[in-house]
């Protein structure tokens, strides 16, 4: 009873089992260049941090921009047929009104200070062999391609959020044509809508950040570094969200401790006090540091793939497992594939 090997990799248990290892593998890389990754390329990203926890902070606030962004996408929902009582679109207007906001005001520094934070850390592993810190000049050789991926990938994250709605605009109207429209009947199709966004979003995510990656380790950006990613990511995305699960709790941790031990401060004193100050700046550190940790751990699980991916092509039809069933002890041998009948 043959048994291809290549079809092993997809067992929920070995693909467990490869995630814990490329954590592993991650703290270990991470801490084996403790000085470079904690001092030049957290401090390279310490700008994007604080733009990120400082536009967190300013876009509630903000007088016009939120409202505008958030009415806007509020007449598109109304327009595209979606009930204005739907608790899950008004939470979903809002949410990515922030974000849109954030995205805007933080756009200077994703595209400067976050990109080159991103290469010196890929090209730090793109060539192990060499001395740490990279030079200046390897880093900006792949800033342009990174550049390029990802202007590419915010096109691709507003196709994806554009595409999820208007799937959801033809499902609305269409059950409102045939007379679901039952309160029990809308909740209902809101948590299955939420649940086919999350996920079309999550992988969209996934795949951008490969794409970002890839584009660094092979230098060539674009839309074909996207088109890789999406192979290689094949029969990997639950080890993909499980890797990019804990990193972005943690960023998401560290913003909420920003609110409430800096921002939440700064309005009950009404004013910056020194303490307050040196305590938002090591947050930001903080931030950072997880930030350089997710790229660290992004560029383990792009060599991961790429290790797979070649596997699958030369080795699909090499080897296979056959378990003699005519022997009493049922033993297993491991032989050349070329050679069974």
């Amino acid at each position: 009873m043959p048994i291809s090997l290549s079809r092993m990799q997809y067992n929920p248990i070995i693909q467990m089992a490869k995630t814990t290892s490329i954590i592993r593998r991650s703290i270990y890389a991470f801490l084996q260049n403790y000085q470079y990754f904690t001092t030049t390329a957290a401090f390279l990203a310490f700008p994007y941090a604080a733009s990120i926890l400082l536009s967190q902070a300013v876009v509630p606030s903000s007088s016009s921009l939120l409202p505008a962004i958030y009415h806007r996408i509020e007449t598109l929902f109304h327009a595209a047929g979606i009930p204005p009582s739907s608790l899950f679109f008004n939470i979903l207007n809002l949410k990515i009104s922030q974000t849109i906001s954030s995205s805007i005001l933080t756009l200077p520094f994703t595209l400067t200070f976050f990109l080159i934070a991103k290469a010196s850390i890929i090209q730090a592993f793109n060539n192990p062999k060499s001395t740490l810190p990279p030079s200046s000049f390897s880093i900006f050789s792949i800033f342009n391609p990174l550049f390029v991926t990802h202007m590419l990938n915010s096109f691709l994250i507003l196709s994806t959020n554009a595409t999820a709605f208007s799937i959801l605009f033809f499902a609305f109207n269409f059950l409102e044509g045939f007379g679901f429209s039952s309160p029990n009947f809308l909740l209902i199709i809101s948590a299955a809508g939420a649940v086919f966004y999350s996920v079309a979003l999550a992988n969209t995510l996934i795949i951008c950040n490969l794409a970002l990656v890839l584009s660094g380790m092979e230098k060539s950006g674009g839309y074909l570094a996207i088109l890789k990613s999406c192979v290689l990511i094949r029969g990997r995305t639950s080890q993909a969200l499980s890797l990019a699960v804990p990193v972005n709790l943690a960023l998401a941790a560290i913003e909420a401790l920003f609110q409430y031990r800096v921002v939440t401060a700064y309005h009950v004193a009404g004013s910056t006090s020194y303490s307050m100050a040196l305590e938002g700046m090591l947050i930001t550190y903080l931030y950072s540091i997880f930030v350089v940790l997710d790229t660290v751990v992004s560029c383990l699980f792009f060599k991961s793939c790429k290790s797979g991916s070649c596997i699958d092509q030369e080795d699909e039809n090499s080897y296979s497992i056959e378990i003699e069933d005519e022997d009493p002890g049922n033993y297993a041998s491991l032989k050349n594939s070329e050679q069974l009948p």
